[in-house]
């Protein structure tokens, strides 16, 4: 960009030395600036997502957020449809638009978690116009029009056309590891990139199970976050949380253990951010 506004400062050198040179020089300055203006727009990397990511980070240091709230409500669908082009995508730009708008939220009016559902359930959130409530960015969106109350089992019948637009192409189950809706229980923050989301998203798994998962080797119990049980289709039912288990090192391979799982502490949390 530099390069671009040292160029911006010549025309005024040029009208001293050549006043003929000018009208060529402007010329090929603005085709140069308009080329540039729409690498810009063109580029996900300066778009909505980027975008995500700095909205989170003035909720997290306090600082004005209204002008994030409003580049998000008059968004351009079809322009965000574009940017958020696949899933890596997707899950970055939600992840943070739901950790920032639940910090907000709350921070401003704490009596909102008193009543929860209503407080996830309502729509104070506006995406290119279309008003969406957390739960509809989390259920419809990131679980892929999944019925919250069903444990995973059972779609929506009738998603909406935005949510059908920009609802991931796959459920990833370390989404839930990532979602922070202002309770203890809640996973810490973090800011997620479209370029590292799998990396990330590995990375708050692991911290998730290790810090929260309870394993009594000689009982052979095994306590799991309530999250699990709530969505257990998404994780592939008890089978497929025991798999996880050997993944993450918790437990043996050939270890034959009994999944019961732990209570939710619903305590309002805010600013809990990963360091």
């Amino acid at each position: 960009m530099k390069n671009y506004l040292y160029y911006l400062k010549k025309p005024l050198l040029l009208y001293r030395l050549n006043p003929n040179a000018l009208k060529k020089y402007l010329l090929i300055y603005f085709l140069l600036l308009t080329s540039y203006s729409q690498s810009l727009a063109s580029s996900s990397d300066t778009g909505y997502c980027r975008l995500s990511e700095m909205f989170l980070y003035a909720v997290r240091t306090n600082s004005s957020s209204d002008t994030f709230i409003e580049k998000f409500r008059t968004a351009d669908r079809e322009i965000l449809h574009k940017q958020l082009s696949d899933d890596a995508y997707k899950k970055a730009f939600w992840l943070n638009i739901y950790n920032a708008f639940v910090q907000k939220l709350l921070t401003e009016n704490p009596e909102k978690f008193k009543s929860r559902n209503s407080f996830f359930s309502s729509k104070q959130i506006t995406i290119a116009g279309i008003h969406l409530s957390l739960d509809d960015i989390e259920h419809g969106l990131l679980r892929r029009s999944k019925i919250k109350w069903s444990k995973g089992h059972l779609n929506k019948l009738f998603p909406s056309g935005f949510e059908k637009q920009f609802r991931v192409d796959t459920l990833d189950y370390r989404i839930h590891f990532a979602l922070n809706c202002g309770a203890k229980s809640c996973p810490p923050i973090a800011y997620y990139d479209s370029e590292e989301i799998d990396e990330q998203l590995g990375l708050a798994a692991k911290h998730y199970f290790s810090s929260e998962v309870e394993y009594n080797k000689v009982s052979g119990m095994v306590l799991l976050p309530k999250i699990m049980d709530w969505f257990s289709a998404d994780f592939g039912g008890k089978k497929g949380m025991k798999s996880l288990l050997k993944k993450y090192g918790i437990i043996a391979a050939n270890a034959d253990v009994q999944i019961q799982f732990k209570k939710y502490d619903w305590t309002l949390f805010l600013n809990n951010y990963k360091s």
